[in-house]
């Protein structure tokens, strides 16, 4: 029973990695370990069926912008349509239009959008946004039926501001230092209850007269400090040596779920000052040290 478990384990944690570590393969991409990954393949959204609102349709689409831990991992948000209409739609063009944005963004995975029900498609966030002042709305234009309507986006959540924020801080970061995890994670052994050490390598550009501090780094719903939080303080000079930070780390927990949720188990928020300035990003690990990372935490945790 306890090899089948770790069997099912491996082969999620797997999947989940293929899916949430994959390359970027947009045309602006910059050599960025912290970098949003691609967004192909897409995952499927899975979504409970909502009800229709009482009364008549309103006749119009309505959007607004979502993103779930795997989205984040992938590099994309999705754009969700509600058709309040009497009649189903399949959009042929999505295009998404922000001041933040170069350029327009294309909506992916189009399908059917029956009457009274909402979809999500996809959209890839750029890796090269405008780091600044921006001016005027954001909108989306969708093409179906032979015509195409523009419509006002909402994003509650802050999405996009949030992104082009953390984006522009690493593009910065990065012209100091490059951020990246190794991909070995010594342990301490291969027993249950083991500790390993992953290591964060800032490496330099060469750019005299900036300076980087690394203040400290949390941790994942997978993994956790062993010991006192992770806290380095770590001066790093953009035309001084490379700098690496050695993290103890253990399983923060040991139940299924965690290692079947693997879109986030080895992003890990690394707060900085860069030339004095306070900000953070997340630093995601490569797709082989990310399975170093998770294979230890299986280990350490005896499944």
């Amino acid at each position: 029973m306890r090899s089948g478990l770790r069997a099912v384990v491996v082969v999620l944690l797997l999947a989940g990695l293929a899916a949430g570590c994959g390359p970027g393969d947009a045309p602006d991409a910059s050599p960025s370990s912290s970098s949003p990954a691609s967004a192909s393949p897409p995952v499927p959204t899975l979504t409970p069926i909502e009800l229709p609102p009482p009364g008549p349709p309103t006749g119009k689409l309505l959007a607004d912008l979502r993103q779930s831990s795997r989205d984040a991992a992938l590099g994309r948000m999705e754009v969700w349509i509600g058709n309040d209409t009497r009649h189903d739609v399949t959009p042929i063009r999505i295009r998404y239009t922000d001041p933040r944005f170069r350029r327009p963004v294309a909506g992916e995975r189009l399908r059917l959008n029956p009457s009274r029900s909402e979809r999500g498609y996809p959209l890839t966030l750029p890796t090269r946004p405008v780091c600044g002042a921006h001016r005027g709305p954001a909108r989306l234009s969708v093409t179906y039926g032979g015509r195409t309507v523009s419509l006002p986006v909402t994003d509650d959540n802050d999405i996009v501001a949030r992104y082009v924020a953390s984006r522009c801080l690493e593009l910065a970061v990065d012209r100091v230092a490059v951020l990246e995890f190794a991909d070995r994670v010594p342990t301490d052994g291969t027993r249950e209850g083991a500790t390993g050490t992953l290591t964060l390598l800032a490496r330099p550009t060469g750019a005299a007269g900036q300076v980087l501090r690394i203040d400290s780094v949390g941790g994942t719903p997978l993994l956790g400090a062993a010991g006192p939080a992770w806290r380095p303080r770590v001066t790093v000079r953009g035309d001084g040596p490379v700098r690496r930070i050695e993290l103890p780390v253990r399983p923060a927990r040991c139940d299924d779920h965690v290692f079947m949720e693997s879109g986030g188990a080895t992003a890990f928020l690394v707060s900085l000052h860069l030339d004095g300035r306070p900000g953070s990003l997340v630093v995601r690990m490569s797709p082989t040290g990310a399975r170093a990372a998770i294979g230890f935490a299986r280990d350490s945790c005896g499944l």
